[in-house]
């Protein structure tokens, strides 16, 4: 079933378990069970390769940005809520605000057959702005306290350009660890342009 929202230019759809998504007011709510993530590690011998969360993606055309505040109900370690890029069952990143483990982090995965994972910084309180822009085959990941001046946290490809053109991009909700947690996003807004400036805090 697709879902429509107005802030976006695109359709999007729910993959993995359920998420119990609503969109009202201009919020959109998703919950993660317990523990559900996406997550390949690279050692082997932690979290379930083939483990999944609720996700709600679509197919933005060109270069864009997504951007949203994001606010996570932390109940338990690496309790998240993340903007999410997918290129393929084993191509895909994450943008998070996360539990990690016991503050609340700016956090990204980009996984290329096995996941990395890095914390970029710590976050007062509950919600942070989160962007995740494409062009090309680059995507860049982004971070605000404020909406309007933006930390610059990781450049990347997936692929080629073709492929990374065609990337479903949207929301996920995490529970790796614990029983489950509620996400929101707000303040949803589309661009159709990649940022002046990676680094400069545009």
């Amino acid at each position: 079933m697709d879902v429509k929202l107005p802030e976006l230019p695109f359709p999007l759809r729910a993959y993995g378990p359920e998420g119990d998504w609503t969109h009202e007011d201009g919020l959109l709510t998703a919950w993660a069970g317990p523990r559900q993530d996406r997550f390949v590690p690279p050692t082997g011998d932690a979290l379930d390769p083939t483990s999944d969360a609720p996700r709600l993606l679509g197919a933005p055309e060109g270069d864009f940005q997504l951007i949203a505040r994001v606010k996570v109900t932390f109940a338990a370690a690496f309790d998240a809520g993340v903007l999410y890029v997918h290129v393929g069952e084993r191509k895909w990143a994450k943008l998070c605000l996360e539990l990690s483990p016991d503050r609340p982090t700016v956090c990204t995965v980009v996984t290329r057959g096995h996941s990395d994972d890095a914390n970029s910084f710590a976050v007062d309180g509950d919600s942070v702005w989160l962007r995740v822009s494409r062009t090309g085959k680059a995507f860049a990941f982004h971070a605000s306290a404020d909406g309007q001046h933006w930390t610059f946290v990781r450049i990347f490809a997936l692929g080629d350009e073709e492929k990374a053109g065609a990337a479903l991009v949207g929301f996920m909700a995490q529970s790796p660890v614990g029983e489950g947690c509620v996400v929101t996003f707000d303040r949803i807004e589309y661009r159709p342009s990649w940022p002046a400036g990676l680094r400069d805090g545009s």
